[in-house]
């Protein structure tokens, strides 16, 4: 049931941004105005053609909504992406790992996130020579904090 939050959730964020651009374009076609042309003109030819890709500035209207829909398609993954898989907040603390210069001995360079009530770590590959490579979610106990606390309450 967590992991089917986590998809409902971005479902949920996918339709929203769905009705905004239909909103948008539905706005579009209400409020711009219709070319006025005489039926005489238009003899045995049947109806006038749509606005779509014969009135330029229609043309380009749709052609900006539909790019303002492509970029809340962006942001809502990015945002998704980085987003706990159990609790669904931002993960937090990104922690850089590995070298660039030292491949062999310190590993390929990553971030690291952190949920913040401890679900769960995200690790982010930033060389991919192998093609793209899907983060990696390694969930884990829920006591995680009680661990991290015990080393502080350790005799030294």
């Amino acid at each position: 049931m967590k992991v089917m939050k986590y998809w409902l959730y971005l479902v949920a964020k996918l339709a929203i941004a769905a009705g905004i651009v239909y909103g948008l374009q539905a706005a579009l076609a209400w409020k711009y105005p219709k070319p006025h042309i005489d039926p005489r003109q238009l003899g045995d030819f049947g109806p006038p053609p749509p606005l779509f890709l014969h009135d330029m500035l229609y043309t380009f209207l749709t052609l900006g909504i539909w790019l303002i829909g492509a970029g809340l398609l962006s942001l809502i993954l990015r945002d998704q992406r980085r987003r706990c898989r159990t609790c669904l907040r931002r993960l937090i603390m990104p922690v850089n790992s590995g070298s660039w210069g030292h491949l062999v001995t310190f590993g390929p360079p990553r971030t690291e996130l952190i949920c913040p009530f401890g679900h769960g770590t995200l690790s982010i590959e930033e060389l991919q020579i192998t093609g793209r490579q899907p983060p990696d979610w390694q969930p884990h106990d829920e006591d995680i904090w009680k661990e991290l606390e015990s080393y502080y309450q350790a005799p030294k």
